[in-house]
């Protein structure tokens, strides 16, 4: 535990029912003992109060007379707390001016301001929680919809700790018989097995393997899901826009090449978190301003997880110039506009390579078929996704470190089919362990502790 106590209002700024002050540290209750007391007759001792009991009062003014706020104040005693500390948190009528002056009131006897996620730093410090249920909860804290905060609320409880660790202790099994053989060559004899730890390395890396598909499936329902809405001028992409996210946000004309640069925007589909962009038009011009434009519809067609392809039901679908700047393999779905203004209800025949794309007609002007599309879409963005059975690994620190993790573990494979040196596969598969850990906090350098905590806010 640290020596200092620290404080923090823990609550959002602004006017609110209820505002939360923070005090976490060894002299929590004695510093609560200078600004609370029970009746209207001042301050008392409060170094006896009961863990986890709910005590109404007063905060006082430095006289001891004056009543700042009627309060109610919850101690929370190591190790039975968020930071494993002695915590107090004071619950007062929520508002800049009183919080700050409740604030000041305990800073004055003998509490520090805390730096952005020191509670939660404390609490990994104590041994509470590891680095990965840290980072959740930032991650809770930023959740943009239902299905990511499920997520990051699934890390909190430990889930990844967990895996990383049984990972990392198969490992250590390994090395410590690399160093016994390195160690005790003699008395070591057949100590290592090498098919035993063949069987570890590989099952071990497959995991690295597993986890680091986990990150690319969960970082979509994390940062978004990247809808891109392209086309020929005049075929209806902005009404379309406009229609998925219920809001007039693209200029709507029946000039065609309104829309030259692209229009991003947020929206929330069925708890999936998706960022919708419209782009220009796409197709044969002079016009400097209109091929700006049409390429920089095609870099966010480049960027895009799901492509919206848009053209009247009339025609057929143009293969040749959707293979000029749809990527291979990016789900698309081919949106057919108009069908209010179509002959009949036959949409145009697909291309062999796109014969297994979903299609659908829609009329974004009547608002037909628009949520036939929605469903469309949250089905496919979901397609393929394994966040639901098991451990999810939610940033891309962790991404890289159990990247890491492969490559030595795939060295340490390549040694033991090759009869390499014991000294050469233990470096290796420490590597590998130092990696791992670095996911859990277990060998993270104070650099990577400062740059996590120092994105939280104040007061967590």
């Amino acid at each position: 535990m640290t020596n200092d106590t620290i404080a923090a209002i823990s609550t959002p700024p602004g006017s609110g029912g209820i505002g939360v002050i923070r005090i976490s540290g060894r002299a929590s209750l004695e510093v609560l003992s200078g600004v609370f007391g029970r009746t209207r007759e001042g301050v008392e001792d409060c170094t006896g109060f009961r863990s986890h009991t709910v005590y109404h009062g007063y905060v006082f003014e430095a006289d001891g007379a004056e009543v700042i706020d009627e309060v109610l104040v919850i101690p929370m005693l190591a190790p039975k707390s968020y930071t494993s500390e002695d915590v107090v948190e004071i619950q007062a009528h929520s508002g800049n001016v009183v919080m700050n002056t409740l604030l000041e009131r305990v800073l004055a006897n003998g509490a520090r301001l805390s730096d952005p996620g020191e509670f939660t730093r404390r609490a990994f410090l104590n041994g509470r929680i590891d680095l990965t249920q840290a980072e959740a909860v930032a991650d809770i804290i930023n959740a943009r919809s239902v299905k990511s905060l499920k997520v990051a609320a699934s890390q909190n409880t430990g889930v990844l700790k967990e895996g990383i660790s049984q990972m990392r202790s198969r490992l250590m099994e390994v090395y410590t018989l690399f160093e016994a053989s390195i160690d005790f060559p003699d008395e070591a004899g057949e100590t290592i097995e090498t098919e035993k730890a063949l069987s570890v390395v590989k099952d071990v890396a497959e995991d690295c393997s597993k986890f680091i598909q986990r990150y690319n499936d969960a970082c979509f329902i994390r940062e978004g899901i990247n809808v891109v809405i392209c086309g020929a001028p005049n075929v209806g992409k902005s009404s379309l826009m406009n229609r998925l996210i219920e809001n007039d946000r693209s200029i709507v004309t029946s000039v065609p090449g309104t829309t030259r640069d692209p229009v991003r925007e947020s929206f929330n589909l069925n708890g999936i978190p998706m960022v919708v962009a419209d782009t220009a038009g796409i197709h044969p011009t002079n016009d400097l301003v209109e091929i700006i434009g049409i390429e920089k519809a095609k870099e966010h067609i480049t960027a895009a997880d799901i492509i919206l392809f848009m053209q009247e039901p009339g025609g057929c679908v143009p293969e040749k110039e959707l293979d000029k700047v749809v990527p291979d393999g990016v789900k698309t779905v081919f949106v057919f506009n108009k069908t209010d203004l179509a002959v009949d209800d036959k949409l145009p025949e697909m291309p062999e390579k796109y014969m297994n794309c979903p299609k659908i007609g829609i009329s974004a002007l009547n608002n037909e078929g628009i949520d036939e599309l929605r469903e469309m879409i949250v089905d496919l963005a979901m397609r393929d996704l394994d966040i639901d059975s098991g451990t999810v690994v939610p940033n891309l620190r962790h991404k890289l470190a159990l990247q890491e993790a492969a490559a030595s573990l795939e060295a340490v494979e390549n040694g033991l089919r090759n009869h390499l040196e014991e000294e050469t596969l233990a470096l290796d598969i420490k590597e590998s362990i130092e990696a791992l850990g670095r996911i859990t906090g277990e060998t993270a350098g104070i650099e990577v502790l400062d740059h996590i905590f120092s994105n939280f806010c104040i007061g967590k």
